[in-house]
């Protein structure tokens, strides 16, 4: 299992190490699926594979937990057509517009009738706790699913004190040195994408793909625009974007890196998937070790 995207916390008091205490707290929020009348449910499931058969797959220094959200569709268009007539109707019956309490009303109750016939979508999301850095990896771009799945451990461990590792300010000073090629970290080199964004209300943007960042026509744009977005690349190894939210989005582990656990094969799939996440992990810190360098958050 490779991480595309990683939302960083630093956690500040240390999770137990007791398998068995964890076990219990985590299945007490075991995934179910919704039932007929429900649109979204969220709990833990086998962490990174069903085959590992636990809430919290342990390999070293890492603790790895996977939680499973589901949540019914019901699109928009779907239910103001079918709100439509049932608003008319009543304002026909009451001979006068519904106000907007009594509309909503309406659509919540219809929205009741219409949750036993939608469909169903279900996603896994994967993070990784470092025990020898006290990091939380998820892996998301979304800060909206990094949070949901920090308060699903806060109810599972009764607290956990969290604090994103990369701050927005200092992500937009430190850019705009790297995009001049100044200060980048040891063994970091400019990728070839970026977008910058003017700080004004239109925000104006110059988006870069693809592009060689030393040049000119990139580097003219640093006079009056924030870099927001900026790949990086490490020892041929790994590529990633640093977002100026804290993400790291597009992340890509380089093959020669992904093939050196290849002689293992799969006949055992948890014994790969484990040697497959030291691997990653590992890179990983490296790299997060060469970025935290110079960025740490603010006080």
């Amino acid at each position: 299992m490779w991480f595309k995207n990683a939302r960083l916390y630093a956690i500040t008091e240390a999770l137990s190490t007791d398998a068995e205490q964890i076990e219990q707290a985590l299945a007490a929020f075991k995934f179910a699926p919704c039932t007929s009348q429900e649109a979204l449910k969220l709990g833990f499931c086998f962490a990174m594979h069903p085959g590992t058969k636990e809430y919290c797959h342990q390999v070293g220094d890492l603790m790895v937990f996977s939680i499973k959200k589901q949540e019914k569709l019901l699109p928009a268009p779907v239910v103001n057509e079918e709100l439509a007539p049932k608003v008319e109707a009543m304002e026909q019956e009451k001979c006068r517009p519904l106000s907007r309490k009594e509309k909503q009303a309406l659509k919540e109750e219809l929205i009741q009738t219409l949750l036993p016939r939608a469909f169903s979508k279900s996603t896994v999301t994967t993070a990784y706790y470092d025990r020898s850095t006290s990091m939380l990896i998820v892996d998301t771009a979304s800060a909206a699913t990094a949070e949901e799945f920090l308060a699903l451990l806060r109810k599972a461990f009764g607290s956990l004190p969290a604090m994103p590792l990369l701050d927005n300010h200092q992500l937009n000073q430190q850019m705009y040195f790297w995009l001049q090629g100044k200060e980048l970290p040891a063994g970091i080199t400019l990728g070839s994408s970026a977008v910058l964004k003017a700080p004004d209300e239109e925000g104006a943007q110059a988006k870069f793909i693809n592009h060689l960042l030393s040049a000119d026509e990139v580097q003219s744009h640093l006079q009056d625009k924030l870099v927001t977005q900026l790949q990086l690349e490490q020892d041929e190894k790994i590529s990633f974007t640093v977002r100026d939210d804290g993400s790291l989005t597009g992340i890509k582990f380089h093959d020669l890196l992904c093939s050196d656990n290849e002689e293992l094969g799969w006949d055992d799939v948890i014994g790969r998937l484990d040697a497959d996440f030291i691997l990653m992990s590992g890179q990983f810190k490296q790299t997060l070790t060469c970025l935290l360098a110079n960025l740490k958050p603010e006080a």
